[in-house]
């Protein structure tokens, strides 16, 4: 049935219990493909790096990646997996234009990592764990292009472009267990699980895991069951959802779709869904297969995957600091709660100000600029803080100078405006600019008698006690500074010059 009104997401949950299923496809930084040698580039000229056996064509025969398959052991084990002893490759059949085999290389039965964990911290500091049911191999599709259409998909579109230099990109496809017991807290879960899944990913070096690239894409699985029933639900699959944000409003949309669904006596569809960015709502896509139509068997032209278990011992203890672990280490050195701590993991910048101290400022100065002036910034140009036109070497000088007393607040906020604007380095931008506090005395003492004279009933004031009124002084300095003044010695020299006791 069509449903044009949601319940409300308090309804929804007041009667029934979602249960989650999220499936992350990884797309590995690996130099050439998952089975060929073919370059795996981006932005390379459509059907420019393919070669007969990404392309599937006759006689030709695939080689596995080795650097494929200890990335994917990599992953195993930081999310706490059993890594498998003996592991191989299945065809999944399936037709797609994109899809130039008509079968895509991937793990069935026999995946190389298997029965893990992922615990991820949600907003208030609540640790939730996520089971992980399996972490398997594949390889990517193509790419098709819809041309002439309104929607940028298929129908209404005049023809299609496919460009299958995506092809044969080496996947890790991670899958949870259901995760129950979320309640309400479900889309959230969803988000901090993906997010910890990226900064795991990007810790290991084995992917960028930009999402905004598709080099990480979540599918999510979800369905509703009455509260007190055991049996799950018919799940909807909402595909390529990639942002954390888009995530977490793609959890919250089924949820609600379901409920007026369900609530209104009718069905659910086990079937594909397409997520809408721009209203966070998702549509019908096909209906689901299961897994016994995509006709699965072994790959004939691989060997076995058997990594034997001194190299995957050594592959564990050479595993860096995984991000969970580096953030509370981080959060001890810098004094920090863990809420401000989760706040810097969700603006992006746990990396940007360990760069910024490693830099050589100290961490209150660091975290003051990333999380203040700069993710002001890139707020406003709606981009990540690592994004912005300013590296952590700039900020720390940014910070020196701070300290050291050639800038204030204000003019540091104008250099980093300037340094944004591509006028070059910190101290290029301040030279040009004119832009260091005026610390010379004798200029700063002729400020101070001129603001007293052009002042003087405040200045009486000051005289007769009201300490306080020296801020309006200090400003008139400030003013005729430019804001260049140092305004904690610019307070000194108004009280020494009236003889007031500071």
């Amino acid at each position: 049935m069509t449903v044009t009104e949601l319940v409300s997401y308090e309804d929804a949950l007041a009667t029934y219990d979602p249960v989650m299923g999220l499936e992350v496809h990884v797309e590995l930084g690996t130099k050439t493909k998952m089975f060929c040698g073919c370059a795996t580039t981006l932005g390379a000229d459509a059907n420019s790096q393919t070669c007969p056996t990404c392309l599937g064509l006759p006689g030709s025969l695939p080689v596995v990646n080795a650097i494929g398959i200890e990335s994917a052991v990599k992953i195993g084990l930081a999310l706490n997996c059993s890594i498998a002893e003996w592991c191989r490759f299945a065809r999944k059949n399936y037709f797609y234009p994109d899809m130039p085999k008509n079968f895509q290389t991937s793990q069935y039965d026999e995946p190389i990592a298997f029965d893990g964990y992922l615990d991820v911290q949600l907003e208030d500091g609540e640790v939730f764990r996520v089971q992980i049911e399996r972490a398997h191999m594949e390889e990517d599709t193509g790419k098709s292009t819809h041309v002439g259409g309104a929607t940028g998909r298929i129908h209404g579109a005049s023809h299609s472009l496919l460009d299958y230099n995506r092809a044969g990109i080496p996947l890790i496809e991670i899958v949870t267990k259901p995760i129950e017991g979320a309640g309400e807290r479900a889309p959230e879960v969803a988000k901090a699980y993906v997010a910890e899944l990226r900064e795991l990913i990007k810790a290991l070096n084995v992917s960028e895991a930009r999402m905004e690239m598709g080099q990480m894409r979540c599918d999510v699985n979800l369905s509703l069951r009455p509260k007190g029933v055991e049996k799950f639900g018919t799940r909807s699959e909402t595909k390529n959802v990639n942002s954390l944000r888009s995530v977490e409003r793609a959890a919250r949309f089924e949820i609600q779709r379901h409920a007026a669904v369900l609530s209104a006596g009718g069905t659910i569809i086990q079937e594909t869904r397409h997520f809408h960015e721009e209203d966070g709502s998702t549509t019908a896509g096909r209906i689901k297969d299961n897994a016994e139509d995509y006709r699965y068997f072994p790959e004939p032209d691989l060997v076995p995957v058997a990594p034997a278990r001194e190299w995957v011992e050594e592959l564990r203890a050479a595993l860096p600091e995984l991000p969970r672990v580096r953030r509370n280490r981080l959060r001890e050195e810098w004094g920090i709660s863990a809420h401000d701590m989760q706040s810097i993991l969700n603006a992006g910048a746990v990396d940007l100000i360990t760069a910024t101290v490693d830099a050589g400022a100290d961490s209150a100065s660091a975290r003051k600029w990333w999380m203040g002036e700069l993710a002001r910034r890139a707020n406003e140009d709606g981009v990540e803080p690592a994004a912005l036109p300013i590296t952590p070497e700039q900020v720390a000088r940014i910070t020196v100078l701070v300290a050291e007393g050639s800038l204030n607040d204000k003019l540091a906020r104008q250099t980093i405006e300037g340094v944004l604007a591509g006028e070059g380095d910190p101290d290029t931008v301040v030279d040009k600019r004119g832009l260091k506090v005026v610390s010379d005395e004798g200029a700063l003492g002729t400020a101070v008698d001129e603001a007293i004279a052009a002042n003087a009933a405040i200045a009486d004031k000051i005289r007769g006690g009201k300490v306080a009124a020296a801020g309006a002084l200090v400003g008139a300095v400030m003013k005729a500074t430019r804001g260049q003044a140092d305004a904690a010695r610019v307070r000194e020299l108004i009280l020494e010059k009236l003889g007031v006791e500071g």
